[in-house]
């Protein structure tokens, strides 16, 4: 419908931006809402609750920057990008499941809103629906052998996230397991989908090896980065701000980065407090306070931000391989925000 001088638009434009993200969040948030109909029963309306209202949307954008940082548009990419949040929302549900948490988003999660039951089938239906994008973005433009490596590359994203959750178990209340160890989990549970956005987003895009080759370091630091900040979070941020109890780590024997730096700054007096604090023994809340006790004593989360924050300076220099577009500083900014999250 047209409109005359002085008539209001029927469409309204997209709020001026406050961030180099908010473009290609409006864009994403659009299209996941077109996708999410209000009227939706049964496993899809429980799935939507999970996905709506949307979280930072961090990992479709991932994907349509890397995309469009070689040169890809993004308008076409959206569907598919919105596979990659489905598999981790999907994943997401599954946690909570694992680790008994009532909040996500600072809002109920779908085991605490649904029960055991729906909350295992709801995941699951997210995970599978993640393929189902990918393969609904055919429209005679994108060559099917691109499709194709991308859902290879989310399969085996979500095989990386199964092994990576299964290596967190067995470290469930081991404060001594070790950096290295911890880092090779990060890199599968948090990492796997960091990657798998990146690098689908160039795949589907038809990007070369070294642009391709650029994206997955890119990905590999951010998403250490990443991680790396959301164990800092119960430490610097309430529940309120994180969206996530403050005390799900510690009450689930999570060694955390700054819980291995502190271990091994700590003394034996120090390491038999860390853990008494992860045993389970103890009340969460006072464990938590013990276990911030000894952080600050040792200043062990004043080492995990410096070294939080220069994986993020890693991940940014990754991109200067990449041709200098307005998607390639998105992708700078990612890094950037991803690390500056109560800080």
């Amino acid at each position: 419908m047209s409109t005359g001088p002085g008539t209001a638009p029927t469409t309204l434009p997209p709020p001026p931006s406050a961030s180099p993200l908010d473009p290609t969040l409006h864009l994403l948030r659009a299209e996941l809402e077109r996708r999410c109909p209000a009227n939706a029963v049964g496993v899809d309306a429980m799935g939507h609750q999970a996905m709506l209202p949307a979280g930072k949307l961090l990992r479709p954008l991932l994907f349509t920057e890397a995309a469009a940082a070689v040169g890809m548009r993004r308008e076409d990419t959206l569907t598919a990008a919105l596979g990659v949040e489905s598999l981790h929302v999907g994943s997401l549900v599954h946690d909570d499941i694992i680790d008994g948490d009532d909040l996500r988003r600072g809002r109920p999660t779908v085991v605490a809103r649904h029960g055991l039951p729906n909350a295992i089938v709801t995941g699951d239906a997210l995970i599978c629906g993640a393929f189902r994008a990918v393969a609904e973005c055919a429209d005679g433009t994108i060559p099917g052998e691109r499709q194709l490596a991308v859902v290879r590359v989310l399969a085996d994203a979500g095989v990386d996230l199964c092994r990576g959750q299964a290596m967190e178990d067995e470290l469930r209340g081991d404060p001594g397991c070790g950096l290295d160890r911890y880092m090779t989990m990060i890199e599968l549970k948090t990492g796997a989908l960091f990657r798998a956005a990146c690098l689908g987003g160039a795949l589907l895009a038809g990007a070369s090896p070294g642009a391709q080759a650029a994206l997955t370091r890119f990905a590999e630091h951010l998403g250490r980065a990443f991680q790396m900040t959301d164990d800092l979070l119960p430490h610097t941020s309430d529940t309120e701000t994180s969206g996530k109890s403050v005390l799900s780590d510690i009450g689930n024997g999570r060694p955390t980065l700054p819980v291995l730096i502190c271990w091994q700054r700590a003394g034996a007096s120090g390491r038999e407090r860390l853990t008494a604090a992860l045993s389970g023994a103890v009340p969460a809340d006072a464990a938590l306070d013990d276990l911030r006790a000894v952080l600050s004593e040792t200043g062990a989360l004043e080492q995990a931000r410096a070294e939080t924050l220069a994986e993020s300076r890693r991940a940014s220099s990754a991109l200067l391989d990449l041709p200098d577009t307005t998607a390639r500083d998105t992708l700078a900014a990612v890094a950037d925000l991803s690390v500056n999250r109560g800080l």
